[in-house]
């Protein structure tokens, strides 16, 4: 079996990645202290074409070398801002008509096998801090909660592979191309 060259691929430029659609998902980042998981959640929001990353408190802006090294350029290619306080991002996505998935283990949650997101609706995932999670007053915030089911010794994953694991499904829900520019 011989294996795809990137030319075999044919992946959008930056240019052409901007002018294509979307999938309606944005990954809230809330206070990740570590660069390269910032880079590698970039990096997957491009891979699923998320529509952006909304960096909160302490989380680390581009342009960053650090971010940069994990992103491989992802960060200039999808959308982002920042917010100082997570519950204000939050509260602005919610009145921009995002659906807000808190991605923590808390009683009642969804199992990840269980989401089925609504194509077409605007999801916006949470995920927290690599020690104390997501904070309190942004999981009370959220319409969903969701976790990931595990079975080994650990009560949790690596955040940039839990919000890959978390994206998947609502990427999935929408069949995003992303070969393909939206030319209109």
């Amino acid at each position: 079996m011989d294996k795809k060259t990137i030319w075999d691929m044919g992946r959008a430029s930056v240019e052409e990645y901007r002018r294509q659609s979307k999938t309606p998902l944005a990954v809230v980042v809330d206070n990740v202290r570590s660069l390269n998981n910032i880079g590698s959640i970039f990096r997957t929001s491009d891979g699923f074409a998320a529509s952006e990353v909304v960096l909160c408190g302490i989380s680390a802006c581009p342009p960053s070398p650090e971010i940069h090294k994990t992103a491989l350029g992802a960060e200039l290619s999808v959308d982002w801002r920042h917010f100082d306080d997570t519950v204000d991002a939050i509260a602005t996505l919610r009145a921009e008509g995002w659906t807000i998935v808190c991605l923590e283990q808390v009683a009642g949650s969804t199992m990840l096998q269980d989401f089925e997101p609504e194509p077409g609706r605007k999801y916006a995932i949470v995920v927290g801090n690599e020690v104390d999670g997501v904070a309190e007053a942004v999981v009370d915030a959220a319409d969903i909660w969701l976790e990931i089911p595990q079975s080994g010794t650990k009560h949790s994953l690596n955040v940039a592979v839990s919000a890959a694991l978390a994206m998947w499904p609502v990427y999935r829900s929408n069949l995003i191309s992303t070969n393909t520019t939206d030319k209109a």
